[in-house]
């Protein structure tokens, strides 16, 4: 195997590997990434097993077609290290070493047998359908931070994504849960599409919208029983899927709330980010004393101290309720219109949470005994 390839080009390919190798790997060959060299393309494939990402790097110069693998990390670091849009030239001198030179520097990096590299065949041709890679980038964006971190319930551990419809409409719908907040959001579909629902790993979505931020256009989904298919103009990411029963997330959806609380968002996040800095643990609940279009945010940490801020609001009712201030942050980053719209009840109440502009998602913020 003999090729030339753009620096800058390869290093993007070699990017998209490091969120799917796992660092500390049980298996060597599972540390390396497969290249190979062919029809003047150079294809690069990663894999942890539960998630396979392949990537096609075209119009190389290839003076001999060939495969081998070698350690994800190190040729990422020394690529990365090279001069930008510098010439980089592979030659595969023998079974165990591969030749990496460009300009003054010249590295021999280790391999294993390509053949040992796993991959999987499977037959994705059904279920199949095109949609917007910005709008998928929403749903994922909206949703991800309310996934759960505890493995006792691995069926909240991803995105739950399926097809719903309402007034005629038909959408795909993303919602997440950690049991303390959850996030729904949906995009309408043009017509009904043949997907079952399926739970998206953590890991996927985060590699996912690592490669929707560069894309533009339409990319294809197709999904098997356990597996899903997202196939990008040179990338292709399949993924395993969470085996489990999402709960139903509707009947937690708050439909009695109606003390609407309407907040400018930039001085809300602004007062938030400010008041929670008093507090040594940003899980700590922030208090929110409710008057008539006032809004006094307050944080009262026993090691650490006590701040507070006064904000205009609009707001007809008194109510005193907390909540966590990371949730909070994480809702308020995640609009995208000016005001944030709370919707409360009681103090023990789950609030629900809109953005004026995008009344495609909603999210629910359990309150804080404080």
């Amino acid at each position: 195997m003999k090729f030339s390839v753009n620096r800058d080009k390869f290093l993007k390919s070699l990017n998209y590997c490091q969120g799917i190798i796992e660092k500390r790997s049980t298996l060597p060959i599972l540390s390396n990434i497969l290249i190979e060299a062919k029809n003047s393309s150079v294809k690069i494939t990663a894999t942890d097993l539960d998630l396979i990402f392949t990537n096609l790097t075209d119009n190389v110069k290839i003076e001999k077609e060939g495969s081998t693998t070698t350690s994800a990390s190190i040729i990422y670091d020394i690529v990365r290290k090279l001069s930008p849009g510098s010439e980089i030239n592979f030659n595969l001198l023998n079974e165990n070493k591969l030749q990496l030179e460009s300009e003054k520097s010249k590295f021999n990096l280790l391999c294993l047998n390509p053949r040992d590299f796993p991959l999987v065949d499977e037959n994705f041709n059904t279920n199949e359908f095109t949609i917007n890679s910005k709008q998928i980038l929403k749903l994922l964006n909206k949703s991800k931070f309310s996934i759960s971190n505890d493995e006792t319930r691995h069926y909240l551990n991803g995105v739950f994504l399926h097809q719903t419809e309402h007034d005629n409409n038909i959408f795909l719908t993303a919602a997440a849960t950690d049991s303390h907040r959850m996030s729904v959001s949906k995009i309408k579909l043009s017509s009904k599409i043949n997907f079952e629902p399926i739970i998206l790993p953590k890991k996927t979505i985060f590699q996912l919208i690592s490669l929707l931020e560069d894309q533009e256009g339409t990319i294809k989904i197709c999904n098997i029983k356990s597996k899903i298919k997202f196939e990008f103009d040179n990338s292709i990411l399949i993924s395993k899927l969470i085996d489990g029963k999402f709960p139903n997330y509707i009947q937690v959806i708050p439909t009695k709330n109606e003390k609407k609380l309407e907040i400018n968002l930039n001085n809300f996040l602004s007062s938030v980010e400010r008041v929670a800095s008093v507090s040594t643990d940003r899980k700590e609940g922030i208090k929110f004393k409710l008057l008539k279009n006032v809004l006094k945010l307050s944080v009262n940490n026993p090691n650490s101290g006590d701040g507070s801020e006064v904000l205009e609001v609009k707001f007809d009712y008194e109510l005193n309720i907390s909540f966590n201030s990371k949730y909070l942050i994480d809702v308020a980053s995640q609009i995208d219109g000016e005001k944030i719209l709370f919707y409360l009840n009681e103090v023990d109440s789950p609030a629900l949470i809109k953005d004026a502009v995008d009344r495609d998602s909603i999210f629910i913020l359990m309150p804080m005994k404080v």
